[in-house]
C-alpha cells in the first residue's frame, strides 16, 4: 500500500505523501517484483536523485557513509526535510533486489534534482552506478566507481573523461557539472550484460569449492585509466537482460528450461525447430548435506552443493546457448520453481554461459496445452524475487533446525535419526492423538431400536420400517441416560406392551451443494478415502498426468493443470467449457443457473494457481480406458468428476420425520427417512464415465421403499410393534490419522503447504516414527519419545500455532511484506537458545523424562505392575536407553552390580504378534546348563534379533553368543541346538596359497566362510557340519562372493563442485 500511494502522489510535496524516511524503511520489505517498475520506471538509490513515474525524491549531495559489519552500507541524510533516515545499500551492488540476491548492479536512469540536464549535445551521459565507500577528504566525500580505486568528487568536475576503445554498441562518456550531479547513473536504451568475475576455486578429494561473496558475478574485466584530476568511469550495464517482449511467434533461437523431460517432449512438439526445450531434472543445486551450510554468524550466508548429474544438465544448456537469443526458464509455478530458474541463471553465470546478447525471460505453463504454452510465451516475465527469498526463507529455517536438533536426538535419543520443522508438527499430531487414545476410558450405554408397521389387517408384515427411543417416562433421553441392560429390558417391557400411533410428522427439502474443485489436500484425502492412494502415490500419478500423455493420434498432451495449489477458482474460458459439457450432456436443467465462485476456506491459503482441473473437459474418462494405466486412469476420473459436478446445481432432497407415541405420550419414537427429488450434481457420479470411481455399493440398498411407507402415514394412524431390540454400546477412543484425515488437519491448522503433505508423511514412515496399518498412522515408540523429546525441550518446534505463523510470515515474505533475513534473524535468536540449552542436558534426565511420561505404557506387561527388581530384589526397574546401539530397554538401577534386564524395546508396538523376533522380547530363557562348567545356556534377544549365551553376565566376563536370527521358530531350540551353535566359528584348515585360516562362523543370515577379507556365504541346504576345507575353497572362488573393509585401490572421488553464495 506505501509502494502504491508513493507511485501515485505528485511531484509536490505535501503533508499527504508518506515521508521519505517511512518509505525508506518499508522500502526493502515492500519492494515489488522487478517487473513492476519496468518499463514505466526505473530507479537509482546511489544518485542525488531518486526518481520512479512522477514523483522525485531528492538525495541530499552531504552524506556520510560508514562500512557496516554486514557488508552493507547505510547512508544518512543531513538535510532531506529535516528528518534523518537510514537505508542499507549491498556492498558494491545497486541493484533494487538487495542482499547480494543476484550476482550483478542494476543501472538507473539519470534523474537530474535541479531539473538540469546533463551537457554534452543535449545528450544524457553515461556513467558507472557509484558506490559510497565511507572515506573523507577535505570534507568531500569520495566515491568509488567499482573499479577499487576512489575518486575525488571535486576534481571530478569540469574534466573530459577518457573513451573506451569505440566498440559498435556503446560509448563512454561522462560530465559533471556540480556537486549535485556527482554520483548520477544511467541506462543506455540497449544496454549489455557487465562480464563476470572468475572467482577461484579450491579443490578437494571429494568436491571443489567455490566460494562466492556478495558480489560473486561482479565485473570480470574493470577498464581503469587516469589522466590528470579526471577519472575514467565505465558505463554502466544493467544485471541480466529480461526481456518483455512476446516470445512467440519466435524471431530467433530459444532454449527453454522445464523440469522434467516428460515436459519437455511435450513442450517441444508444440513449438517447433526454433526453440530448443531442455530438463534441468529439478533443482540444479541445493544446500550442502553438512554442518555449517547456513552461517547465522555470516549473515545468513548459504553453501550450496551442485550434485555431479547437474553438471551435465548445465553444460547440456550452456552448449544451447550458444547462438541463441533467449533464455527462457519455464520451471513449475511455485516457489520451488522459482528458485529452480534463479539456481539456473546463477550457475549459468558463474560458467559465463550467459552473453552479451542473450535475453532472459521467466515464464509459466499452468497447464501443458498447445494453447496455454503459447500464450504464456507471449506474456514473459522476471523472476519474482520475492519468492526466490521465500524459498531462501524456508530453506534455511528448515536446515537450520534439522541440523541442530538432529545432533541431539543423536546423543540424547541414540537410534532416532532426525527431526524437521513440519515433519515434527505432524509427529506431534500422530502422538498426542495416540496419547489421548491411551488415557481413553470406555464408557457403557445403550439404545433401544424398535420396528413398526401400520396397524391394518390388510398391510403387509414385511412392510416395516426402523425407529429408535428419544422419550421415556415423559423424559428427553441422552446417550448416557440408559446404562444398564436391567434399565434397557425394563423399558423393552414396556414398549412391547403399548399401543403406539402418529404424533406428529414433518416434511422438508434440503439442498445439497456440490462439492469444491480439487486442491492439492482434497485431491489427496479423496484418493486415499475412495481408492486407497498414499499421499505419495497420489502426487506421483498427478505429476505424470500433468507432465503430459500420449494420446491415441500420437500427440502427447498434459491432461490437468498444475497439481500443487490451494486455489479454488477456474479460469472463465473452462468454466464456460464445462458449463456447455453439462448443458449437452445432462440437460439445461443440471448446469448452475451461474457460475459458481469458490474461495479458500484453509488458513494461509496462497490461491496463486488454479483448483485442479482436465486441461480438456471434453476428454471424458472413457476417451482415456485403453491410454491410461489402471490407476492413473481412476485418478483422472476421480478430477474429472469432481471438476464437473463442481459447475452442477445442487441435489434436492426431501426428507420426512415422524414422532410415533403411546396414549399419554410418555414414550416417544422417532423414524425418518429421505428421497433425491432432483440428482443435480449427483448425475456425474451415476454417470458410466464415472464408471472407474463409482461406489460399488450405490443402488444395492435404496430407501424410496421406506421412504414411500413413512409418506403414506398421517397424524393418529394406529401402528404397532413388531420387535423391540436393546442395544449395548461402548464410547469409542478418537480415530487414530489416517493420511487423508491428517492432511485434512495440518491444512486446517495452516502447517506445511500443498507440496509438502506427502514428502512429510513419507519421511516420518522412513524414519520408523509410524507404521501404517490397515490404512491408519500408528506411532512407534521411537517416534513417541522423539516427540515427548521436542515438546519438552523445544515446545515452540513442536506447537502447531507456531508452525502456523511460521507459514503466515513465509508468505508475507513472498508477498513482499515481511524482510527474509530479519524473519530469520528474529527466530534463530530464539532457537540457539533452545539448543543451548538441551545440549547441557544429561541422558539420565532424558530417561526420567520419559519414564515419566510413558511409565503406564512401558510397566504395563509387568505382574502386578511390580518394579521392584526379580534378580537382586533390591533394585527399581527403571527405564534406560542402550549406550551401545539404538536400543532402550527396562533393567535394574543398581547397574553395574546387577545386569538384569527385564525387556528391550526397538521402538515398535508391543500389541504386535510375539512370534516375530525383533517386535517383543521377554526375559531371558533358560535353555539349561553344560554338563562339565554348570554354565547357564541362555535364549536371549538384543538389537539384532534372539542369541543363544554361555553363561551370564557378570563384571569382566564377556560371554560367548551365537545368533538364532536365521531359526524360524526360535521357540523350538533345544540345549543341544545352543550347544551346537556357540562351537562356531571353527577354522577348517589354511588355504593353499597363502596359508591363511579359512574359518566358517554363524551370521545373523546364516553360516558363511572367510578368508582373510573374502566372505562366501553357504548355500542353505548345505548342513554346516558338510563343510569341508574343500567345499570352504569352492565356495570362496565363485561369483557371489563379497569383500569385507574399506577397498584399497579406490578411484578418483567423483568432483562435487560447492557454491558459497550470500
Amino acid at each position: 500500500m506505501i509502494h502504491r500511494t508513493f507511485f501515485s502522489t505528485s511531484t509536490v510535496y505535501s503533508s499527504h505523501t508518506p515521508s521519505l524516511r517511512h518509505f525508506m524503511l518499508q522500502f526493502r520489505a515492500l519492494q515489488p517484483p522487478t517487473n513492476a517498475l519496468s518499463p514505466h520506471a526505473t530507479s537509482a538509490i546511489t544518485g542525488t536523485t531518486f526518481q520512479c513515474r512522477r514523483t522525485c525524491l531528492l538525495f541530499p549531495c552531504s552524506v556520510t557513509a560508514k562500512r557496516s559489519p554486514i557488508r552493507s552500507f547505510t547512508v544518512k541524510s543531513t538535510t532531506l526535510f529535516g528528518d534523518y533516515f537510514g537505508f542499507p545499500l549491498a556492498g558494491n551492488c545497486t541493484t533494487p533486489f538487495g542482499h547480494g540476491l543476484f550476482s550483478k548492479g542494476f543501472s538507473t536512469r539519470v534523474a537530474d534534482s535541479g531539473k538540469r540536464k546533463l551537457a554534452d549535445s543535449g545528450k544524457q551521459k553515461l556513467v558507472k552506478a557509484a558506490v559510497v565507500r565511507g572515506k573523507e577528504k577535505d570534507g568531500s566525500v569520495e566515491w568509488d566507481t567499482g573499479n577499487g580505486k576512489e575518486v575525488d568528487a571535486k576534481t571530478a568536475e569540469n574534466k573530459t573523461v577518457k573513451k573506451k576503445k569505440p566498440s559498435p554498441r556503446k560509448k563512454v562518456s561522462a560530465a559533471s557539472k556540480s556537486t549535485h550531479e556527482e554520483c548520477v547513473a544511467a541506462v543506455p536504451e540497449k544496454s549489455t550484460k557487465l562480464k563476470r568475475k572468475k572467482v577461484s576455486k579450491k579443490s578437494s578429494v571429494d568436491r571443489s569449492i567455490e566460494e562466492v561473496t556478495d558480489n560473486s558475478a561482479s565485473l570480470k574485466d574493470e577498464l581503469k585509466k587516469k589522466n590528470g584530476n579526471s577519472s575514467v568511469i565505465e558505463e554502466a550495464k544493467p544485471l541480466w537482460n529480461f526481456t518483455h517482449k512476446p516470445l512467440y511467434p519466435p524471431s530467433g533461437k530459444s532454449v527453454v528450461v522445464v523440469e522434467s523431460v516428460t515436459k519437455a517432449k511435450v513442450i517441444k512438439g508444440y513449438l517447433g525447430d526454433m526453440y530448443e526445450v531442455l530438463p534441468s531434472y529439478g533443482h540444479v543445486r541445493d544446500l550442502a548435506a553438512r554442518s555449517g551450510s547456513v552461517r547465522p554468524d555470516e549473515d545468513f550466508s548459504m553453501v550450496w552443493e551442485v550434485p555431479s548429474p547437474a553438471w551435465t544438465h548445465l553444460k547440456s544448456i550452456k552448449v544451447a546457448l550458444s547462438g541463441a537469443e533467449n533464455l527462457i526458464l519455464a520451471s513449475d509455478p511455485d516457489r520451488e520453481g522459482e528458485a529452480i530458474s534463479w539456481h539456473i541463471i546463477e550457475m549459468l553465470q558463474q560458467q559465463g554461459a550467459l552473453h552479451d546478447n542473450i535475453s532472459l525471460a521467466r515464464v509459466v505453463f499452468h497447464e501443458i496445452t498447445e494453447k496455454s504454452i503459447k500464450g504464456a510465451l507471449q506474456t514473459p516475465r522476471e523472476i519474482d524475487i520475492n519468492l526466490v527469498q521465500a524459498y531462501l526463507a524456508r530453506r534455511a529455517l528448515d536446515y537450520l533446525i534439522g541440523f541442530n536438533i538432529s545432533p541431539l536426538l543423536w546423543r540424547k535419543l541414540p537410534g532416532c535419526q532426525s527431526a524437521g520443522r513440519v515433519q515434527s508438527a505432524a509427529l506431534a499430531l500422530i502422538c498426542d492423538r495416540e496419547m489421548e487414545i491411551d488415557e481413553f476410558k470406555p464408557k457403557e450405554y445403550w439404545t433401544v431400536e424398535v420396528q413398526l408397521k401400520k396397524k391394518d389387517p390388510g398391510s403387509n408384515k414385511n412392510f416395516t420400517f426402523p425407529s429408535h427411543l428419544t422419550h421415556f417416562d415423559s423424559k428427553k433421553l441422552n446417550q448416557f441416560s440408559i446404562t444398564s441392560d436391567a434399565e434397557a429390558r425394563y423399558i423393552q417391557s414396556n414398549i412391547n406392551s403399548a399401543n403406539f400411533h402418529v404424533v406428529c410428522l414433518n416434511k422438508s427439502k434440503t439442498r445439497r451443494n456440490p462439492p469444491t474443485p480439487y486442491i492439492t489436500s482434497t485431491l489427496q484425502q479423496d484418493a486415499a478415502n475412495k481408492l486407497h492412494f498414499t499421499a505419495s502415490h497420489t502426487m506421483k500419478l498427478a505429476q505424470k498426468l500433468y507432465e503430459g500423455v500420449e494420446l491415441s493420434d500420437g500427440v502427447a498432451v498434459g491432461l490437468i493443470t498444475y497439481i500443487r495449489t490451494d486455489g479454488f477458482h477456474i479460469s472463465d474460458e473452462a468454466v464456460a467449457n464445462i458449463r456447455s459439457l453439462i448443458s449437452e450432456r445432462y440437460g439445461q436443467d443440471f448446469a448452475a443457473q451461474s457460475a459458481p465462485k469458490y474461495f479458500k476456506k484453509v488458513k494461509n491459503a496462497q490461491e496463486a494457481h488454479e483448483a485442479i482441473r482436465p486441461t480438456d473437459i471434453r476428454k471424458l474418462p472413457s476417451m482415456l480406458a485403453g491410454i491410461l494405466d489402471e490407476e492413473s486412469l481412476k485418478l483422472y476420473t476421480l478430477i474429472w468428476s469432481r471438476t464437473v459436478s463442481c459447475q452442477m446445481e445442487p441435489a434436492v432432497i426431501e426428507q420426512i420425520h415422524i414422532d410415533i407415541g403411546n396414549a399419554d405420550e410418555s414414550i416417544v419414537l422417532r423414524t425418518a427417512s429421505s428421497m433425491v427429488v432432483f440428482h443435480g450434481y449427483q448425475a456425474v457420479y451415476m454417470d458410466i464415465v464415472a464408471e472407474a470411481v463409482q461406489d460399488k455399493d450405490r443402488g444395492k440398498s435404496s430407501p424410496d421403499q421406506t421412504f414411500g411407507l413413512l409418506n403414506s402415514l398421517k397424524t393418529g394412524d394406529p401402528l404397532c410393534v413388531v420387535q423391540t431390540e436393546p442395544l449395548e454400546h461402548h464410547t469409542q477412543p478418537p480415530p487414530r490419522y489416517s493420511e487423508a484425515s491428517l492432511v485434512k488437519k495440518l491444512e486446517e491448522l495452516g502447517i506445511g503447504r500443498p507440496s509438502t503433505y506427502a514428502s512429510t508423511i513419507k519421511v516420518l514412515r522412513d524414519r520408523n516414527y509410524v507404521t501404517v496399518k490397515s490404512r491408519v498412522l500408528s506411532p512407534e515408540f521411537r517416534g513417541r519419545m522423539v516427540s515427548a523429546f521436542l515438546s519438552h525441550h523445544f515446545s515452540e518446534v513442536t506447537d502447531y500455532s507456531f508452525t502456523a505463523d511460521m507459514e503466515t510470515e513465509l508468505d508475507n515474505v513472498s508477498a513482499g511484506l515481511t524482510e527474509w533475513k530479519g524473519l530469520l534473524r528474529d527466530y534463530w535468536t530464539r532457537f540457539k537458545s533452545y539448543c543451548e540449552r538441551t545440549s547441557n542436558v544429561h541422558i539420565h534426565q532424558v530417561e526420567k523424562m520419559l519414564e515419566k511420561k510413558f511409565g503406564d505404557f512401558l510397566f504395563s506387561s509387568f505382574p502386578d505392575q511390580s518394579r521392584v527388581c526379580p534378580s537382586c530384589m533390591e533394585g527399581t526397574l527403571t527405564f534406560k536407553v542402550s549406550r551401545f546401539g539404538a536400543g532402550y530397554f527396562i533393567g535394574c538401577d543398581k547397574h553395574p552390580s546387577c545386569k538384569y534386564i527385564a525387556k528391550t524395546l526397538y521402538g515398535t508396538e508391543e500389541e504386535e504378534d510375539a512370534s516375530q523376533p525383533s517386535t517383543r522380547v521377554e526375559e531371558p530363557k533358560l535353555l539349561g546348563v553344560t554338563s562339565g562348567s554348570n554354565e547357564k545356556v541362555l535364549l536371549k534377544t538384543g538389537p539384532y534379533g534372539f542369541y543363544v549365551q554361555l553363561g551370564e553376565d557378570r563384571k569382566g566376563y564377556i560371554p560367548k553368543r551365537a545368533s538364532v536370527s536365521h531359526v524360524k521358530d526360535v521357540g523350538s531350540i533345544t540345549l543341544e541346538d545352543a550347544l551346537e551353535l556357540l562351537q562356531y566359528p571353527l577354522t577348517l584348515g589354511n588355504h593353499p596359497k597363502d596359508g591363511q585360516p579359512v574359518i566358517i562362523k554363524l551370521a545373523r543370515v546364516g553360516f558363511s566362510v572367510r578368508h582373510r577379507r573374502t566372505i562366501a556365504s553357504v548355500p542353505k541346504n548345505i548342513k554346516p557340519t558338510d563343510v569341508t576345507l574343500e567345499k570352504a575353497i569352492e565356495f570362496l572362488s565363485g561369483k557371489d562372493v563379497r569383500r569385507s573393509g574399506r577397498p584399497k585401490g579406490k578411484s578418483k572421488a567423483q568432483e562435487v563442485e560447492v557454491i558459497e553464495a550470500f
